[in-house]
């Protein structure tokens, strides 16, 4: 893993994702190493030869670059952790996420952080702080020896949703997001009923849910890594692959049947 300290320019961006205004990354990269990352296509903008999930670059600047911005830029929503996870293992150490919530208590702009680390605990303090926030945690695999190869260095599920009941109970607006929805692993009836069972049981507000994506680059990491390791499911992952729509269709069928047991909002993201 290659980490270097880096100054930058501009830590507010504007996004085109439709639920919010601008995108904060305090990392560029990722040590999480996630196999199904879309993030990839970061590489071509970091100068890296690495392989993606392979290096970080630290924006140790970013607060005082977000202290600048905020008092020149328009309110709007920020998304903390769209190509990055703001929370990975290198924010124990660096503190770079932390450093842009300090900012962020007392002004105008509401933010909504995603993460799959329950290291966002630690910054409980000021989250509470902030005056409209959400925290949004991930979740994929429930199976810790499949998470562990798809996810290598993330934190359990299980963990993740204790953070999410310890933010709920804290009167802090939660929301689970359940993807990518990972073909075998994740997509059958008996995942998505544990998933709606365990984001009721945290409380969070609501549900979204994404199927995997296969970018080109991603799909051929993933292809790859079920050809290597679970060769007996490749089927499957064809049918995911070839059957697009059809695989959409059946899925949302499963998401749908089970759904009518919970009474909690979902929104369907593919």
């Amino acid at each position: 893993m290659k980490i270097q300290e880096v100054f930058c320019k501009s830590i507010l961006n504007k996004t085109g994702i439709p639920v919010g205004d601008y995108a904060l990354n305090p990392y560029t990269g990722c040590e999480h190493g996630c196999i199904y990352c879309y993030a990839v296509f970061m590489k071509r903008f970091s100068g890296h030869k690495e392989p993606w999930g392979n290096f970080v670059d630290i924006k140790i600047n970013a607060a005082d670059v977000l202290h600048k911005q905020l008092n020149r830029l328009k309110p709007g929503t920020i998304l903390l952790g769209t190509v990055t996870d703001p929370y990975q293992p290198l924010e124990e150490k660096y503190e770079i996420t932390r450093s842009c919530l300090k900012e962020l208590v007392n002004s105008n702009f509401p933010v909504s952080i995603q993460t799959k680390s329950s290291l966002v605990l630690r910054d409980m303090d000021l989250i509470k702080e902030i005056k409209d926030i959400e925290v949004g945690i991930t979740a994929t695999i429930f199976n810790e020896k499949i998470r562990k190869i798809f996810e290598p260095k993330s934190s359990t599920t299980e963990n993740r949703f204790k953070a999410l009941s310890e933010l709920s109970s804290q009167n802090i607006k939660t929301f689970l997001f359940f993807g990518p929805v990972i073909p075998y692993f994740s997509d059958n009836k008996d995942v998505i009923d544990k998933i709606f069972k365990e984001a009721v049981h945290a409380k969070v507000v609501n549900i979204l849910i994404d199927s995997l994506n296969p970018y080109p680059k991603v799909w051929g990491k993933v292809k790859r890594l079920i050809e290597n390791r679970f060769p007996e499911i490749s089927d499957h992952y064809k049918f995911f692959y070839y059957d697009r729509e059809l695989y959409k269709q059946e899925l949302i069928a499963k998401i749908k049947g089970v759904a009518r047991d919970y009474k909690i909002p979902y929104k369907l993201c593919f």
